[in-house]
């Protein structure tokens, strides 16, 4: 016990003690405060380790000081500064779901907006145990109760208390990649780095992305916009005249189908239709169908798709473009240009936390005027999955608030049911439905998650025409991405009446063909499938002239779907691309009509070549705008930048409320038309964990992040 008491007068004793206090309360944060989503044991393992490298890490420097005067200074400094870090997390977290980037602690308006007048309602009790330590060990060298060693520790214990840092850091980040690969590369969500790798890791990451970010931006020019622009001009495509327009002033519907590929449309197991009711509105006569339609992402998956939609332009060649320079970018996307140009109030449906992926600041930069993420449903019990809540309910619990808004809106709907690994519980499943049984899970169980979006689908629109707002609307129905990965494919082939032992390269290239409809009910019966390829990029640009809104003055790289100089060349992430005729793959062609490889010569050979110059371009010019942020550069005619600031995602149900209430007779929202009632009754799902009582009075309502239990 002596022993135990004065280890506190020697300094490697303090320093282990400091050590052992930070790696507490820092735990104490992550259960008590931030919501990890531990999902399992070897998650609960490494949550558990990954503050003491890092911790010992910075703390360890102070045993570099031989000085006592330098060294406790310095000690106590690195100490204090870690405390603040944590607990600024801690408050600016209680408000936002997130954590702080370097870019919110440097910037004022930011640490303004994060960290305003609201923080002293945002503290609790029990946050005196992020500060209790300190005070008593203020107190206790202030009463000499802790000696100052005057014994400088030798560099050779010092460079070893740093080593086995580092050693510890680097089996905290071998535990964290086995348990999701590509966490640095990727960066799905802050939620993830600060879960895997701890807040000070985090930190020191987010700060180095800004660094290279930063350097990026500040030496741009307008001129690298000039060339930007030029490709953009010389690619654009005039609209089709007998598609321009022909939804003129709807509503639009954007639904995300997660993982959804194109073989899933008019696909047989057993004798049945996995998606009967997509199947239904593919071949409908006012749908306008894609078979040849494919996704074009890269690591950020599902947050690509989006930018891809929404923005016209790529995602980047690593990483997230939403999560990496969603915070900060300029953007001119689908919401700003429909509110600034038409008058649409536009609204997210995701069952998710806001912070996947980093939506809750991208949506604003985008102009997204409403964000109703988890915090605005109930996902408790088997509500949700691992990626949020479960579509049938979704459909279900976002109504009351799609009833509020103002219409035409722009409104989208992400699905997460139909995302790998496809576990359904078994109340959820159709007992009529049967699978197939190739021996892999993920391949037998891809099929009953895609039919239960398939029934959600079919609910949502069930209530839509109900409701009366299906005959004055419009649909953009599309696969983000593939959901069964190349190394699955082979065990898919035989569900294709393909052999395995022929897959190739080509076939994988095949396979990310995902759905694109646009359905247009009462728009003359003129629809159709058509045979032309396209990629995620040409939906902006297509879906603004079927509304009667010229994209000619924005900078976007796809061209209008319709449009008879529409280029059909389909540019991959990877620098990969397809056509009619031809696919490339890694420098390989193959003949699309019998999918053997060729060695091109002549007339063919000049055009791939400059088919594949063409998208090397075009994918660098993508990424130079996106990464340098060239778009502050330009506005066009007409267009006001986004103001990120005017968006509050935390009340959304009572601004549409108080909205509607200041219009008064003049109001457009589903509710008010419908005389003051609500149309929450006109659903019916056959969902297990809804509530069996479909009132306003019994839906969640959260306007508070801090209340959702997510």
């Amino acid at each position: 016990m002596k022993k135990l008491i004065k280890l506190k007068d020697t300094r490697i004793g303090l320093l282990s003690i400091l050590v052992a206090l930070f790696w507490l309360k820092t735990l104490f944060a992550y259960f008590m405060d931030f919501n990890l989503g531990v999902e399992d044991v070897f998650q609960f393992i490494i949550l558990l380790i990954n503050p003491f490298a890092t911790t010992l890490l910075t703390l360890g420097i102070a045993l570099y000081f031989k000085r006592s005067r330098f060294f406790y200074p310095v000690l106590g400094a690195i100490y204090l500064i870690n405390s603040f870090l944590l607990y600024m997390n801690v408050i600016y977290y209680r408000e936002f779901t997130d954590f702080m980037t370097v870019a919110t602690m440097t910037g004022y308006s930011k640490v303004n907006q994060g960290l305003s007048g609201s923080s002293l309602s945002l503290t609790n009790f029990h946050d005196v145990f992020y500060w209790l330590d300190v005070v008593i060990i203020i107190i206790m060298m202030l009463m000499r109760k802790i000696h100052f060693d005057p014994r400088a520790v030798n560099h050779r214990l010092a460079f070893s208390m740093t080593s086995i840092a580092v050693l510890a850091f680097g089996v905290n980040l071998s535990l964290a990649e086995m348990s999701r690969p590509q966490l640095l590369t990727r960066t799905f969500d802050r939620t993830y780095l600060v879960k895997y790798l701890g807040l000070d890791s985090f930190t020191v990451y987010d700060a180095l992305k800004t660094g290279q970010t930063d350097h990026l931006r500040k030496t741009a020019t307008k001129s690298e916009l000039e060339k930007v622009k030029d490709f953009t001009d010389s690619h654009y495509a005039s609209p089709n005249k007998s598609m321009y327009g022909i939804a003129k002033g709807r509503n639009v519907f954007v639904i995300h189908l997660e993982s959804f590929q194109q073989f899933l449309i008019d696909k047989k197991i057993n004798g049945q239709e996995v998606t009967p009711f997509l199947n239904s509105i593919y071949h409908g006569s006012n749908t306008y169908a894609f078979d040849n339609f494919f996704h074009q992402v890269g690591q950020g998956k599902t947050s690509d798709a989006e930018n891809l939609l929404e923005t016209s332009t790529y995602g980047l060649s690593q990483g997230s473009l939403f999560a990496t320079l969603g915070s900060d970018n300029t953007f001119q996307g689908a919401p700003a240009i429909l509110n600034q140009r038409a008058g649409y109030t536009s609204a997210v449906f995701h069952g998710n936390v806001a912070s996947f992926w980093n939506r809750n600041n991208t949506y604003k930069n985008l102009g997204y005027q409403y964000f109703f993420d988890a915090s605005y449903y109930d996902t408790s019990g088997d509500k949700a999955t691992g990626y949020g809540l479960k579509d049938k309910l979704l459909f279900n619990d976002s109504v009351q608030y799609l009833q509020r808004l103002q219409q035409p809106f722009y409104a989208k709907f992400i699905t997460v049911t139909n995302h790998f690994p496809y576990e359904l519980d078994d109340e959820d499943k159709d007992s009529n439905f049967t699978t197939v049984d190739t021996g892999s899970d993920s391949v037998d169980n891809y099929f009953v998650t895609a039919h239960y979006l398939d029934q959600s689908l079919q609910e949502f629109f069930t209530y839509l025409k109900k409701a009366g707002l299906y005959d004055n609307s419009m649909f953009v129905i599309y696969g983000d991405h593939y959901g069964i990965s190349d190394t699955e494919n082979k065990k898919l082939a035989s569900v294709l009446g393909k052999s395995s032992d022929t897959w190739t390269s080509y076939d994988d290239a095949q396979m990310q063909r995902v759905p694109l409809m646009f359905l247009v009910p009462n728009s003359g019966g003129k629809g159709g499938i058509s045979h032309t390829y396209g990629g995620e990029v040409d939906v902006l640009p297509t879906l603004m002239h079927l509304l009667g809104i010229s994209s000619k003055r924005y900078i976007q790289f796809g061209t209008d779907l319709f449009s008879s100089g529409h280029d059909q060349v389909v540019a991959f992430r990877n620098k990969d691309f397809i056509t009619p005729n031809y696919t490339s793959i890694s420098g390989v062609i193959y003949d699309n009509s019998t999918g053997k490889k060729i060695t091109p010569t002549g007339k063919v050979k000049k055009e791939l070549e400059a088919d594949q110059k063409k998208v090397s371009k075009e994918l660098s010019l993508s990424d130079s705008l996106n990464t340098k942020n060239l778009l502050r550069f330009y506005t066009p005619k007409g267009f006001k930048s986004v103001d990120a600031s005017s968006y509050n995602y935390s009340d959304g149900l009572d601004k549409a409320i108080n909205i509607e209430k200041k219009l008064g007779t003049k109001s457009t929202s589903v509710y008010s038309k419908n005389n003051n009632k609500s149309t929450v009754d006109e659903y019916f799902t056959d969902a297990p964990e809804a509530n069996t009582a479909s009132t306003d009075s019994n839906r969640i309502k959260i306007t508070n992040p801090d209340d959702t239990q997510n």
